[in-house]
């Protein structure tokens, strides 16, 4: 690990965005990283969804440490404490989870690194917290809306809310999030056009990034 969980957790803060991304082929993998570097993204979630994922993310972050030095790679979609082990090893500087599973917060808080889980209630939500939890995920964002994140903020404004599924990077869609009070977003489909990626059009992939980090600079300053 070579950035801490406070650190990780500012960087989310500061930038906004999370890209959630998965490819099975690994120089896709580095061209994707190095286009979100390039268009200001520093923290980057990858995301464990097939056979030998691990095997991509190792060496995805050995090399991301000498190309994108100041970019924080983590994994996603873990659900239990044993891969999350097994990504620690391979130096994953965050942990995300559809889920909310407390083993994994012995796993990470152990080796202090950040936990970032999935939450759909209220409860939920401050379950994690209790846990030791900085940031939380909530998840499924299409389906429980800005309405929801707006909820919990009014009785718990403390909350750092990160906010994945449903999120596109349209000023519509954003200013609704950020709106409504979320520390930052996980970017996956939307960021990431299939037609894109079979094109191998990077630079494309840039400047999307770019546009929707200044689309949250911009709702954040309203």
């Amino acid at each position: 690990m070579r950035f801490s969980r406070i650190k990780a957790c500012q960087v989310m803060a500061e930038t906004g965005m999370v890209p959630v991304f998965y490819h099975s082929d690994l120089e896709t993998s580095k061209q994707v990283l190095k286009a979100c570097y390039e268009g200001g993204v520093r923290a980057f979630e990858f995301t464990n969804r097939g056979d030998f994922a691990h095997e991509i993310f190792g060496e995805l972050n050995k090399w991301a440490a000498k190309e994108c030095p100041d970019m924080i790679l983590g994994i996603g979609s873990i659900v239990d404490a044993g891969t999350a082990s097994l990504f620690l090893q391979l130096g994953a500087n965050f942990v995300v989870g559809p889920l909310l599973n407390p083993d994994i917060f012995k796993v990470c808080n152990r080796r202090q690194v950040a936990y970032i889980p999935g939450c759909g209630s209220v409860s939920e939500v401050g379950y994690a917290q209790e846990l030791g939890a900085e940031v939380v995920k909530v998840f499924p964002g299409d389906v429980v809306g800005p309405a929801f994140v707006k909820g919990i903020k009014a009785p718990m404004p403390w909350s750092n809310l990160m906010v994945t599924g449903g999120v596109t990077p349209t000023e519509e869609n954003l200013s609704k999030w950020f709106g409504a009070g979320v520390m930052c977003v996980g970017m996956g489909s939307n960021l990431f056009p299939k037609d894109v990626i079979a094109a191998k059009d990077w630079n494309k992939i840039t400047q999307l990034c770019k546009d929707a980090l200044a689309i949250i600079a911009k709702t954040r300053t309203k």
